[in-house]
Order: structure tokens, then sequence, then C-alpha cells
């Protein structure tokens, strides 16, 4: 964001919050870590792309916002408040210390087994919880998946929502596409508008966090065998296993058989756990 855009932005929200710098930019908005003036907190502001805000409507935007901060859970990010001013959109959300689950992927390019499994149990947790408020993500990636204190929070949970809500056609003008293609869903990626639970779980399938292996398989083509591999026979694995890490291609060819609430799928990384844990010699 230019300075002179900037320095409105914070004249614009110098009551309530003082920006301090810009954390980063996305296709839809610009993240900026902010003061909470009044209960003297670190948080952070995001901030819409002007045209984006244009085409969407202060109060539409913000009526459809409304959904996003009735979620709570301890996985999904909360909002904490959401406004317009001066012609600028923006909604806030807590500053969280850690880093994303794409850092940390850059860093370490495959997570141990431990740590993917309760990444991918406690994501999918929150997808069941925000999927029976009728409310879909529309944009679960690892930029998106936060790590703090040993946990994943799920951010930006209703925002993608709201901004398809209250942009319809307009959106559409934009030549803004709502969602990473890398992990849209076939109905999302066709722009399918009315799209339900199912597509966030094909999402997270196709996540890293769904199965470590996944991860290397994208990222780096090798025909060489692990040499954990050649040592040791690989065991039976259970059906939970499988569940978990084939879920994308069963969503592929046949939507019907994603499960809309992901709940059982989080039963299904937890049995996988448990499996790993007692094959460990």
């Amino acid at each position: 964001m230019p300075d002179r855009t900037l320095d409105r932005l914070k004249a614009a929200l110098a009551d309530r919050y003082a920006i301090q710098k810009e954390l980063g930019a996305g296709g839809m908005a610009t993240v900026y870590l902010a003061e909470d003036l009044k209960h003297h907190r670190k948080v952070a502001v995001k901030v819409l792309r002007p045209e984006l805000a244009a085409a969407l409507g202060g109060e539409r935007f913000l009526r459809e916002i409304e959904i996003a901060a009735r979620l709570h859970h301890p996985h999904i990010l909360p909002l904490y408040d959401s406004g317009e001013a001066e012609g600028f959109l923006y909604y806030v959300m807590p500053y969280v210390e850690g880093e994303s689950l794409r850092d940390r992927l850059d860093r370490e390019r495959q997570l141990p087994l431990d740590d993917a499994i309760q990444i991918a149990r406690e994501v999918a947790d929150a997808l069941a919880s925000a999927h029976s408020h009728d409310v879909v993500h529309r944009d679960i990636k690892p930029e998106n998946i936060l790590l703090e204190a040993g946990h994943a929070v799920v951010a930006d949970f209703g925002i993608a929502r709201a901004i398809t809500a209250a942009g319809g056609e307009q959106l559409t003008a934009t030549g803004l596409a709502v969602g990473t293609p890398a992990y849209m869903s076939p109905e999302q990626s066709s722009g399918e508008q009315r799209i339900d639970g199912r597509s966030d779980v094909y999402s997270l399938g196709s996540s890293p966090a769904s199965t470590r292996m996944r991860w290397k398989q994208r990222t780096q083509r090798s025909n060489s065998i692990p040499t954990w591999r050649q040592r040791t026979p690989m065991p039976a694995m259970p059906r939970s296993f499988w569940a978990s890490t084939t879920m994308p291609s069963a969503c592929l060819n046949r939507p019907e058989r994603c499960q809309t609430i992901p709940g059982s799928w989080a039963g299904s990384v937890r049995h996988t756990r448990s499996w790993a844990t007692e094959m460990r010699p």
C-alpha cells in the first residue's frame, strides 16, 4: 500500500487502532499489525483491496461478516471487529505470535507424522464446527492454517463467504477469484456458486496437513525409495489411513462421497494416530 494510502488508513482508524506495520498482502486484502487502543492488545487488521471494497459495498459485506463473528471454537481464529472507515473495508482478528503452516512447510519441507496428524485433526474439528452452522470457509490452504502454542487455528473463517455473498456479479467483474486454485474443489474451480462443506473437505485433503507424504509428492518428483522403507517391511495400514489420505480423489470423481461434515474424518485421523503410535518400535 502506498505511503499516502497508509497515512489515510492510519488516520481513518486512529480512534480505535494504531497501525504499526504491514505484515503481508494477499489477493483480497492487506494485513497490518496494530494495537487495539481500547483493550491494549496486538491485533491483525485486514483491509480489503480498494477495487474489491468498491465492488462489494460496505453495508452488505458487514452484514454478511456478522455470521463469521458468531463462530466459536478453539481451532477457529475469532473475529474481533469489522467496519468501514473513509472508504476502507476492514476486519480485525487476534495477532498470532506463531507462524503459518506454509511457513513451517517452507522451512521443514515434510512434517513429522504426529504433527501432520494433529494439524489435520484440529482443522477437521474446526471445519465440522463451522459446517454445523452452515459456514463454508472456501479457502482452506496452508497460509490460512496458523500454528500457535503447538496447536492449529484456522484464520479468515467466513470472510470468503461474506465476500462471495456480498459481491455477486460485481465480484466477477473485478476478476478476483475467491479461493486458491491449487486447493479448490472441482465445483469451486468451475465457478459453482452454491458450494457446501464438501468443498472445504476436498481442500483440506489437498493440503499438506492431511498427510505428510503428499507435500513431498507435490514439491519434488523422485524415484528413490526412502531408506526406512528399504529396511523395514511396510505394515498393513488401517482403513482410516486410506480414508484420510485418499479423500481428495474420491471427492474429485464423486462429490457425493465427500462427507458434508468432516467430524467422522477427524475420528479417522485420530484412529490413524493411534495406529501409528502402536506401530513404532
